[in-house]
């Protein structure tokens, strides 16, 4: 499955840079066109190529800070920190899909440079965010039951370092006697719960590339300075604490050097990857012509609600209702505020981005 997640996201990659040209460069008139003093294409160049160095270095060091944890005690996974951490990073996801993406597609698709039928008679934000959630829910229990088939029919997943470690301790400790290498049903558990860890690190990158594209693909496109720097700042913030979320999930899913590797470079490259796309596009792209808001917004819908589920079932309830933070109301306590600084931070810069 770690081999498929790859090209998966590469064929992802191939069809955005294939269609999304296409779907955007038609000639439709554009409405309502900006023509205030900060629209300056020759003075946006320089702040977009700022962008794209600022976010790829702020991305980065987000989604890499979770995996040198081992060098770090306090924030190895098994440690309280860790899920404070964790909480406050699922919140920034959570508010990004409601406060971010989700109002950006009612916008877009109850815009009135859209035709009156069918745009504002159905509610499509909400309507493809709902199917969206529930596409994300049926990949993940697919992949988990796939994957469960392939672990108890003997295809057992590439064990990550830490599984070698405890296998090495564990062999050594017996001193070599075949006790040691008897199944024990916490090992099974640790495996089950692996395999949950690699389904939503997958899932959930996917999920970010598709919003990170279109997010870099608006930057990219628009020429009004006084918006760019802003968004920069705000870009940044997100990036970087929507790294550190994922960067948990592939921590957590024990995965070899050249996987954490090729999650970190595809995440990395998202949105920097989206702007450098809108530049090119900035001759043909039409912000407000009806077929850029059509594709835009129903793709920021369908993100919006894969986001939504990830944060709500596979991050923020799966630790919650899990025994180390039922077994602790201290934990538990942190864990929620932790969760109201992610969410109320990243509202909070709705109002720049």
């Amino acid at each position: 499955m770690d081999t498929s997640l790859v090209k998966l996201i590469s064929i992802f990659f191939i069809i955005i840079s294939i269609f999304t040209p296409q779907a955007l460069s038609q000639s439709d008139d554009e409405c309502g066109e900006d023509t205030s003093s900060c629209n300056d294409k020759s003075a946006a160049l320089p702040l977009k190529i700022i962008a794209i160095v600022t976010i790829l270095i702020t991305s980065m060091i987000g989604v890499c800070l979770p995996l040198f944890t081992r060098w770090i005690p306090a924030l190895h996974p098994d440690r309280n920190l860790f899920v404070v951490v964790k909480a406050f990073a699922a919140g920034i996801i959570l508010a990004t899909g409601f406060m971010h993406v989700l109002p950006d597609s009612f916008d877009m698709l109850t815009s009135s440079c859209l035709k009156d039928n069918p745009w504002h008679k159905f509610p499509f934000s909400g309507f493809v965010a709902m199917l969206s959630a529930i596409a994300t829910l049926m990949v993940d229990s697919l992949a988990t039951s796939i994957y469960s088939k392939k672990c108890n029919s003997g295809v057992i997943p590439e064990a990550g370092e830490r599984d070698q470690e405890r296998a090495v301790a564990s062999f050594g400790h017996v001193h070599g006697h075949a006790r040691g290498l008897s199944p024990d049903p916490k090992d099974a558990d640790s495996s089950q719960q692996l395999l949950r860890y690699r389904v939503i690190a997958m899932v959930l990158e996917l999920g970010i590339v598709v919003h990170s594209i279109v997010i870099g693909l608006s930057v990219g496109a628009t020429n009004n300075t006084c918006t760019i720097k802003g968004l920069i700042a705000a870009l940044c913030f997100h990036q970087m604490f929507e790294g550190m979320g994922l960067g948990g999930c592939i921590l957590q899913a024990e995965y070899k050097l050249m996987k954490r590797l090729v999650m970190v470079f595809f995440f990395s490259v998202t949105t920097p990857f989206g702007i450098a796309l809108g530049i090119a596009l900035s001759k043909t792209y039409k912000e407000n012509s009806p077929s850029s808001l059509i594709t835009v917004g129903l793709l920021n819908a369908s993100s919006a609600g894969l986001l939504i589920y990830m944060a709500l079932v596979d991050l923020l309830s799966a630790d919650f209702m899990g025994p180390k933070l039922q077994g602790n109301i201290k934990l538990q306590v942190k864990s929620y505020v932790a969760v109201l600084l992610g969410a109320g931070g990243m509202s909070l810069m709705a109002k720049w981005a």
